[in-house]
């Protein structure tokens, strides 16, 4: 499109449509009237395209500009792999000329060749695939970045796509990819506040580019356990939280940490509940149950990529560390209902919690931040722990815990006196100790010591039966008192009837009192020297992130 100007006689002319703008025009210019300039991976691209566009072939002049840009492109820029990511940065700009020109495809066809050639990941034989796992597990522990992965994060989402697939159709490992795409992602999804909760500060164009660089991310993660971090498929769940991605993209990446939830740690599961999701806790508790699950169904039904030398118990064992751990950071937040605890606590399997000392943490934190709970429901909450596997130390803090339910203080109290019990017909059935004074002599001082503190306990616990027995009785007592007192309000209100009078003039049955006194007597088996708990007067603890049983 040409026109004139009023003060002069010369003829603007627009080309609105030339690949690379002025710049390209200006060295197509200087070309066509013999002027020097350099061609560089940083203008081949433009050049090319602008020569396609102005039709400079061979038709209309022997080693015209087509011809030229063509021979730098092959000779120089798709022979080495900087050049050649350059030159295809450079064309995602020039679309769709460039891909006309066939400029895209052949420097992703060079890249891939020369990553290849570069790379450990590229075995162009499938008789190793069987060791894949032993390989990624290596990987895993120290993950290797070459130095070309740094240049692809310059590439825009779909490019990079491309050359990954490219890659690994020539041969390329998949879990090779990892670290390749941790760092994409990493470049690519900077500046979201996906660690903190409240409303989005992001602009939905913006929001919608990131949100379909995710989901591609997401599904070009290698399939091989192991090849990616948790921390890092937890930054991904985190992100496509608070994107919005499709529920296929979030499911996929919940079960790959449900794979590898053994490896986590407890900020792998803290994942915020974000305001804009309708939730008003402060973690996303159902994202996280449904990790679980996908943990267990794989651990059931034995859908395992790697059983070799892994020790399942072992696994089953930090997998219920870390689901106690993660119930007591939770516990604190008024906002998770009963429901929500109580189902991600039935969860956990048995075989994975060796002790209790963890449920009753988690438990004993709950019951502090609701205070307003009824009788049945801080029942069902206590009923989530098993007594019998707390350890002295719990036993000893929950019998004088005024938060639990009088029956499970008294489950508590029934199985120390067991397990005491246990220990004293152990002894019993062991042979009998050499005269004190052969004792004193024959036998070390730490054996000594032990045989002392072992008749202290002998002698605490008969002090325990009687202490049971009379708490038994009371309980009986005040069971009939009161059954007595239901049935003296319908029966006649004759002051002479003796029922009337003796249900009036006995007093009620001081239990907390009388509970604190039982409590008082299993304080003193403790030999490890714990301070008794104390209702009255205790301090309220530093909040913190970390929660500890007061």
């Amino acid at each position: 499109m040409s026109e004139s100007t009023k003060d002069s006689d010369s003829t603007v002319i627009k080309i609105p449509d030339i690949p690379g703008g002025s710049e390209a025009f200006e060295l197509a210019a200087k070309f066509c009237y013999g002027i020097n300039f350099d061609m560089s991976t940083e203008n081949i691209a433009m050049l090319r395209c602008a020569a396609e566009y102005l039709e400079m072939t061979e038709e209309h002049s022997v080693e015209n500009l087509v011809v030229r840009a063509e021979a730098y492109v092959n000779e120089v820029a798709l022979k080495s792999l900087s050049s050649s990511i350059t030159v295809l940065h450079k064309s995602e700009e020039l679309l769709p000329i460039a891909e006309r020109v066939k400029l895209v495809s052949r420097c992703i066809d060079a890249i891939a060749y020369l990553t290849c050639q570069e790379s450990l990941f590229c075995s162009p034989s499938s008789s190793n695939s069987g060791n894949n796992e032993v390989v990624v597990q290596q990987q895993s522990k120290q993950p290797v970045v070459d130095w070309w992965a740094e240049d692809l994060t310059v590439l825009r989402i779909d490019s990079f796509q491309r050359v990954l697939i490219a890659m690994m159709a020539r041969g390329f490992k998949q879990y090779g990819l990892g670290p390749v795409l941790m760092l994409y992602a990493q470049k690519s999804l900077r500046g979201l506040e996906i660690f903190g909760k409240g409303m989005k500060k992001i602009e939905p164009k913006q929001e919608h580019e990131k949100r379909v660089i995710l989901e591609t991310i997401v599904s070009l993660l290698p399939r091989e356990k192991n090849a990616m971090s948790v921390s890092f498929l937890s930054m991904l769940l985190r992100a496509a939280i608070y994107l919005e991605t499709t529920v296929a993209c979030r499911l996929d990446l919940e079960k790959r940490m449900g794979l590898q939830l053994g490896q986590a740690v407890l900020d792998d599961l803290l994942i915020p509940s974000y305001s804009f999701t309708g939730d008003h806790s402060l973690f996303d508790t159902d994202t996280v149950q449904r990790i679980l699950m996908n943990y267990l169904e794989y651990e059931v039904e034995g859908v395992r990529l790697s059983n070799n030398g892994v020790d399942l118990a072992g696994d089953m064992e930090r997998v219920g560390k870390l689901m106690e751990n993660y119930m007591a950071e939770i516990a604190s937040d008024r906002n998770v209902s009963l429901q929500k605890f109580i189902g991600l606590a039935e969860l956990i399997p048995e075989q994975s919690r060796v002790t209790e000392d963890g449920m009753y943490r988690a438990v004993d934190i709950y019951l502090k931040a609701h205070p307003n709970m009824s009788d049945v429901e801080r029942k069902k909450v206590c009923s989530l722990m098993d007594c019998q596997k707390l350890s002295r130390e719990a036993c000893a803090h929950a019998a004088q815990n005024d938060r639990l339910p009088v029956q499970t203080i008294v489950q508590v109290l029934y199985y120390e006196q067991q397990r005491l019990r246990g220990e004293v017909t152990k002894d019993a059935d062991s042979p009998a100790p050499p005269p004190p004074a052969v004792a004193a002599a024959v036998l070390p001082p730490k054996l000594s010591s032990y045989n002392d503190e072992l008749s202290k306990l002998k002698r605490e616990n008969q002090d325990l039966k009687l202490e049971l027995l009379k708490m038994k009785m009371k309980l009986k007592e005040f069971e009939k008192e009161s059954e007595k007192k239901s049935s003296s309000s319908t029966i006649s209100t004759n002051p002479n009837s003796p029922i009337s009078t003796a249900s009036m003039d006995k007093p009620p049955l001081p239990r907390k009192s009388f509970i604190n006194s039982v409590s008082r007597k299993l304080g003193k088996l403790n030999p490890f020297g714990i301070t008794p708990y104390s209702g009255r007067g205790r301090t309220k603890p530093p909040k913190d992130r970390r929660h500890s049983i007061s």
